[in-house]
């Protein structure tokens, strides 16, 4: 329970006191009411002794009363009607009790809870110290009986002895006449105290003096007093203010007293047994006075507590006797009567009732003993005479009660109960537990279960009260006094009167948990006050616990909230939820957290705190509620009414909405127009759009094409301040600089909303918020650096469009039930500044869950049901991780997103493709068309582009584009290539071309536009040529388009635009080259062309599935580039010319090459020779537009640097002689290096919607190596085997010696006749000449040794040549020159007829210039060379 002022000892003495009837005269009625009091409020503040009071007990033992007050009040005659005044009574005392601003409170840390509550609970002991002293007399008890009567009478009586007279006899009329059962009375001789009152204010002092004298002779001097009042004089001390000591008790208990004060004076000495009747008899009700309609929930919203609280009728009493304001009461006494009151209530005490009990408790021991018949000492032997006793005799006619039987009031066991009530006043706890204790018994043995009952709570009291603590408190005895109060009596008043003490006593003793069980066991349904209070006791008794219980305290919390709710104290029930609130948030509970401030909501609206009731509301609606559809609705209606009540016509600014939630961090912003759809034939370029997911890897792929554009618009430099442009920002991208848009230029904001309810909602009129501050305004205009905003116009519902900026309004805007939906609004800004962007603003209502449109009622409520309000976009900034300090503490950046500078129009260029094909063949060529349309006032210069693939395209080269049509209407059936008529069969045309003229440097490209400028509202269209990537799938393409502004000095130095567009492409063809030295000797060659020829074979294969609908390949032409070898002509058969491939058809293709004659200009070596080969009528010249870009884009580009260096190493062979280390290798890769491009033009035949098209492409292969096969196709890789793991590491490879590519230096060709006749019978020996011409292909002198000793050890080939030798030298030792061809003349001598091998010598070569002697055999990989001896 919670802390009390009073402690417990303290608490139950002053719930029974010595009570004290008053009856006054009608004339010390009007002396008391100068003072607005009645006699019995006149002495209430002062009936606690201030000093000890003493008796003796039936032992002659002295006994000491300490602290003693006594309870004063008017003769009520009136039955028990007032419970319902009872109830109102206690109602009011709750209500009027209320927590304090800045009252103390109580900070409990248990676990991870931090509770912070009310330490006292004020209303509570209010409510029971009212409930102790509103009880009503029992029969059962005597503890509220009164024990004496004051009689009143003023000195201003005619003669105050018979007024005297006339109280008493009305008194004992009252008490032994029968007809009256109020009020009951302790014992037939009740002790009749005279009191004369004398008016000081009216003289005649020894008047009353001698009155008082004949009083004393009359009535003895302990038996009466002189009271004097009424001392002050308003004339004389009017400005003196003196204390009022009766408000705090008058106050507490008005209704009360004023039922008791309107019995009292109906049934005054004036004879009208009648006046009772007067007082209001209404039937009592089941349940408190605040909760009697009990139909109405008690959260409905209203606050009509005055309607629920009637104001009690009002008596006989006149209006001043009411209680008024502070100072009102005892206005004609001074502290000088205050004391004499005082002294009163002191000499009436210790000499009139202190005796009178101490008599009385003589007298029933002593009765008790002589009626028993035992010893006089009623300690030596109690058990004896109180261990039991006979029923007691009682008539037929006697009633029954359910509790059990009824006493005479002459039956020894009340007289018993007397004694111990006696007793039990006076603070003689001891005896008055021997007596409870024997009453006890007796009354159980009767079975008079009302009677034991009482007993049994006395006796458990008195023992606790017991000074020492001879025997522990029996809480037994008052378990079963509750359960009999309540079970077996139904007397709900009396059980929760014991439960009070009881918990009380048990929270004393720190035994909270029995307190609280006792205190939930008394909740009923019969009284809501009661279960409210004494649940929230039994909470604070959990939360007081050594381990306190937090979740039991805030459920019993909530159940007591939920009582003072049906009880009317929404006060106290706010309070009791709030409370409980703190063990519930954000703890997981989220549908008591709903229920908790649902309710806190509605209490608080109810009791005009809106702006509570509507944060309560808020946090049902933000949080990831559980409940059903059905009760979300209700909810957000709840809030929405709330929400309109408290704005109400104060709209200034507007108000923060919690629905729907916006998820901040995934706003977008857009800068720029949305992207235009396909217009036509047109295909506008993708560029950048909300509906694209945003790729770490794309947005860098796009940032290093857009650096390379700007580079080669700075001559190959980038700018410091380069940053990639970011069209759309979101959360990953860098958002840490302000972003520029353009003025003119619409800026989107995609806004993500999530309803989190399982209820529509509607939001209608949304906008966006903002602040814009301009940059050069004129004071004129506005004051400088003052921010423009929407807000107000936004407030007011009304569409701004002005000079500043354009703010779309979307007009209605649904969200289904949990749905998560973007919101596109748009800004226009007209003027150049800041602008920020601040939140939205929109109507929020609940949706319509039905299909059937609304009553204009219906509609009304609707409309009444919709509020304006705004959320703001607030987004945090990554967290930091750089310095130490970041990473120990939890750092955001900014995110500026939201803050756009303005700038200046820019230009703005849209870009559209024609006939911009999907799918292609591999190595297809198709022309397109691009248009470039200025769309904005600004003209644009410095266009480019850059791509990701840029062998795929190309825009022609200067000079050089072949005159094709610039429309795309007349170029249906025109080829791409530039052609000329020749015949097939004939030698190569060849052509000079530089690579200049087609390659740019970094993969950039300028578009050649006319004039590099197009103007506003200017539009141009050039041929784009396409072809199709080499490799098979899917393949996306990025284009980045580059221009900037003829204006400079402009804060955006350029802008781009993107494109992406995705190629399926087909297998057509697969070409596989070789090359291979000419053995044909330079005297033997039909043409002029100079030394050093090869073989060029081709292989081409239709590898296409015929899924394109492709019927057959023509290879129409072979071409041939290179800086220093070229195709001289096709030595194929002739019936093979024409060159048809159908599917999975290969073709076989020989074609000679020769060394390239360069002129003797300076510049004929950096160019290239194109040769071409038609095999067709028709010759495409292949060093044109398209043929030349896409060779030197797709087969040069990536060998550039590499055909670069070899040309340095031709030019200068001497320095590379000089490194000995790579000498060798060197000159013989430079040997072998053939350095010649294949290109193959095809026409395929395509069947198409019944129609043939014609298709035509070209295929690049590079022959870089003598006898290495190349192919334009890539083996696909094959998965790897798994291999077994090693933990020995192998023996490293032996290094191949140097000598092994010397093989490569020379080339050896042997010239015999194949066959020759020679009479082997006239001559024995035959001698065949053979010529050996040796060819030094490298550029440095070779050394060479023939040696013609050599035999094969092979047995192979000593079958063939065993008889045969070389005759004459036997070595020869020649040098060579670089690229020298030499020939010498051998003998060959046969002794028979057969074949033969020549091919047995062996030639030795090595650099003359080199310092080791490495010899290399040039016959061991040789084929044979076979003659045939014939014998003529």
């Amino acid at each position: 329970m919670a802390q009390c002022v009073q402690s417990v000892q303290e608490l139950v003495q002053d719930s029974f006191v010595p009570m004290v009837a008053v009856l006054c005269s009608e004339e010390a009625e009007r002396v008391t009411r100068k003072n607005n009091l009645n006699f019995a409020e006149l002495l209430r503040p002062f009936c606690r002794l201030t000093s000890e009071g003493h008796i003796r007990d039936p032992n002659n033992q002295v006994q000491v009363v300490k602290n003693l007050r006594i309870c004063v009040n008017n003769v009520v005659t009136s039955p028990n009607a007032a419970s319902a005044a009872q109830r109102r009574l206690l109602n009011e005392v709750v209500s009027s009790c209320q927590p304090q601003e800045g009252a103390a409170t109580n900070v409990i840390t248990a676990g991870d809870y931090d509770l912070n509550f009310s330490a006292t609970t004020p209303w509570f002991e209010a409510y029971r110290e009212n409930f102790l002293q509103s009880m009503a007399a029992s029969e059962h008890e005597f503890l509220n009986h009164y024990l004496a009567c004051l009689l009143v009478v003023s000195s201003t009586e005619t003669v105050p002895v018979e007024q005297f007279l006339k109280l008493s006899q009305e008194q004992h009329r009252i008490q032994h006449s029968g007809d009256y059962t109020n009020p009951k009375w302790f014992i037939p001789n009740t002790l009749k105290y005279y009191v004369l009152l004398h008016d000081m204010g009216e003289g005649g002092e020894q008047r009353a003096e001698s009155v008082y004298e004949d009083m004393k002779q009359r009535y003895g001097h302990q038996g009466c007093y002189l009271l004097k009042v009424n001392s002050r004089s308003f004339s004389a001390e009017d400005d003196e203010q003196m204390p009022d000591p009766w408000s705090q008790y008058l106050h507490r208990s008005n209704l009360q007293n004023q039922e008791e004060e309107d019995a009292a004076v109906n049934s005054g000495p004036v004879e009208n047994k009648a006046s009772a009747a007067e007082v209001d008899s209404s039937p009592t009700p089941e349940k408190d006075g605040a909760s009697t309609s009990l139909e109405r929930h008690p959260l409905q919203l209203d606050t009509a507590l005055c309607a629920e609280h009637p104001e009690p009728k009002k008596g006989a009493r006149e209006p001043e006797s009411l209680v008024g304001a502070a100072g009102s009461h005892g206005a004609c006494l001074t502290l000088n009567d205050h004391d004499h009151i005082r002294q009163f209530i002191q000499e009436f005490t210790f000499r009139g009732l202190l005796p009178h009990i101490e008599k009385n408790i003589r007298q029933l021991n002593d009765q008790l003993v002589s009626r028993k018949g035992l010893s006089r000492s009623l300690f030596t032997a109690t058990k004896k005479w109180f261990g039991g006793g006979k029923v007691p005799e009682k008539g037929v006619s006697e009633p029954k009660s359910t509790c059990g039987l009824l006493y005479p009031p002459e039956a020894p066991e009340l007289q018993i109960r007397k004694m111990a009530d006696l007793c039990f006043l006076v603070q003689h706890y001891e005896l008055a537990y021997s007596c409870y204790h024997t009453a006890k018994k007796d009354f159980l043995s009767d079975q008079a279960m009302l009677y034991a009952a009482g007993a049994l709570e006395m006796a458990a009291v008195s023992a606790f009260l017991q000074a020492g603590a001879p025997r522990p408190y029996p809480t037994h005895y008052m378990d079963t006094a509750i359960q009999t109060y309540r079970d077996v009596c139904k007397n709900m008043v009396l059980a929760e009167r014991c439960a009070l003490l009881s918990a009380e006593i048990l929270k004393s003793q720190a035994k909270y948990s029995e307190a609280a069980t006792l205190l939930i066991k008394m909740t009923s349904e019969d009284s809501d006050l009661r279960s409210a209070l004494l649940l929230e006791q039994a909470a604070h008794c959990f939360i007081n616990m050594r381990n306190p219980m937090v979740r039991k305290f805030a459920f019993h919390m909530i159940l007591a909230g939920h009582r003072f709710s049906k009880a009317g104290q929404r006060r106290h029930a706010l309070r009791c939820y709030c409370q409980a609130m703190q063990v519930y948030k954000e703890r997981g509970w989220s549908l008591a957290e709903d229920h908790i401030n649902f309710t806190i909501g509605r209490q608080s609206f109810t009791l005009s705190q809106p702006e509570k009731a509507v944060t309560a509301f808020r946090q049902i609606l933000t949080n990831d509620s559980r409940q059903t559809a059905t009760q979300q609705g209700a909810f957000l209606r709840e809030y929405l009414y709330v929400y309109k009540s408290v704005v109400g016509g104060n709209e200034d600014s507007l108000p923060q909405l919690p629905l729907p939630c916006i998820h901040s961090s995934a706003t977008r912003v857009y800068f720029g127009h949305e992207r235009r759809l396909a217009q036509g034939e047109k295909q506008a370029a993708t560029h950048v759009s909300l509906d694209q997911e945003y790729d770490q890897d794309l947005a860098a792929m796009w940032g290093q094409l857009e650096e390379q554009l700007v580079a080669a618009a700075n001559r190959g430099i980038v700018p410091a301040s380069f940053q990639p442009t970011q069209c759309c920002l979101n959360s990953q991208t860098d958002n840490l600089r302000y972003p520029l848009a353009v003025a003119e230029e619409p800026i989107i904001v995609e806004v993500m909303f999530r309803n989190p309810l399982k209820v529509p909602l509607a939001l209608s009129n949304l906008s966006l918020l903002w602040k814009f501050t301009a940059e050069g305004v004129t004071p004129s205009e506005e004051v400088t650096g003052e921010a423009i905003t929407n807000e107000e116009s936004l407030t007011e519902g009304m569409t701004q469009t002005d000079n500043v900026v354009t703010t779309q309004i979307i007009l209605e805007f649904l969200l289904c039930p949990e749905e998560t939906k973007m919101a596109r609004l748009q800004l226009l800004p007209h003027r150049t500044g800041q602008l920020s962007i601040v939140g939205v603003v929109y109507n929020l209502a609940a949706a319509p869950c039905g299909e059937t449109a609304p009553s204009c009622e219906g509609q009304q409520a609707m409309d009444f049901m919709v509020v304006r309000g705004r959320q703001d976009l607030k987004i945090q900034g990554p967290r930091l991780n750089q310095t130490k300090e970041d990473k120990m503490l939890v750092r955001h950046g900014v995110d500026r997103r939201l803050d756009p500078v303005i700038t200046p129009p820019m230009p703005l260029m849209e870009v559209f493709f024609l006939q911009f094909p999907t799918a292609l063949l591999c190595g297809e060529i198709r022309k397109a068309y691009v248009e470039f349309c200025n769309v904005s006032a600004v003209a644009l210069c410095g266009l480019r582009v850059a791509s990701t693939h840029p062998d795929f395209f190309t825009f022609g080269s200067r000079g050089l584009t072949p005159l094709t049509p610039v429309s795309p209407t007349s170029a249906e059936s025109c080829s791409a290539y530039k052609t000329s008529t020749r015949q097939p069969g004939s030698v190569a045309s060849e052509m000079l071309v530089s690579a200049g003229d087609f390659s740019q440097p970094s993969g950039v490209m300028e578009i050649p536009i006319d004039g590099s400028t197009l103007l506003p509202g200017e539009s141009t269209q050039l041929p784009l040529w396409l072809r199709g990537p080499d490799h098979e799938g899917v393949h996306e393409i990025n284009f980045l388009f580059y221009y900037q502004s003829t204006e400079k000095g402009m804060k955006i130095s350029h802008r781009v635009l993107r494109h992406t567009v995705f190629i399926c492409a087909s297998r057509s063809l697969s070409v596989q080259a070789s090359a291979c030295r000419s053995s044909v000797p330079p005297h033997h060659r039909l043409d002029d062309k100079s030394t050093g020829g090869s073989l060029v074979f081709v292989d081409v294969e239709n590898v296409n599935t015929s899924e394109a609908g492709v019927r057959e390949f023509h290879i129409i032409q072979v071409s041939s580039s290179s800086q220093h070898w070229s195709l001289h002509k096709c030595i194929n058969p002739a019936n093979d010319r024409d060159c048809k491939l159908g599917s999975r058809e290969r073709a076989k293709l020989c074609f000679r090459a020769t060394r390239c004659q360069r002129p003797a200009a300076s510049d004929a070596a950096e160019k290239y020779t194109f040769a071409d080969v038609n095999l067709g009528n028709e010759q495409i010249i292949s060093s044109s537009t398209p043929c030349g870009d896409f060779f030197f884009r797709g087969c040069l580009s990536p060998e550039s640097q590499r055909v670069g260096g070899t040309a340095s190493r031709t030019s200068s062979s001497s320095r590379i002689l000089e490194d000995k280390a790579a000498d060798i290798s060197n000159i013989v890769k430079k040997c072998n290096e053939l350095d010649l491009n294949i290109i193959v033009i095809w026409k395929a035949y395509v069947v198409e919607d019944n129609k043939q098209l014609i298709l035509e492409g070209q295929l690049h292969v590079a022959l870089q190596t003598i006898g290495k096969e190349v192919t334009s196709l890539t083996p696909k890789e094959e998965a790897q085997e798994m291999v077994l793991l090693k933990f020995k590491p192998e023996a490293p490879a032996p290094v191949a010696p140097p000598s092994a590519e010397l093989s490569q230096l020379i080339k050896t060709n042997l010239h015999y006749p194949e066959t020759h006749s020679h009479p082997f019978v006239q001559e024995s020996l035959c001698v065949v000449p053979v010529t050996l011409t040796l060819s030094n292909c490298s550029s440095a002198p070779v050394d060479v040794l023939i040696d013609l000793r050599h035999k094969s050890p092979s047995p192979e080939s000593v079958e063939v040549h065993s008889s045969f030798t070389w005759v004459g030298r036997t070595q020869y030792k020649l040098q060579l020159e670089p690229q020298e061809v030499l020939c010498v003349t051998l003998r060959a001598c046969f002794l028979q007829a057969g074949v033969y091998n020549l091919n047995t010598l062996r030639v030795f070569a090595k650099l003359t210039q080199q310092g080791a002697v490495c010899e290399a055999d040039s016959q061991q990989a040789a084929s044979p060379a076979l003659i045939i001896i014939n014998n003529a």
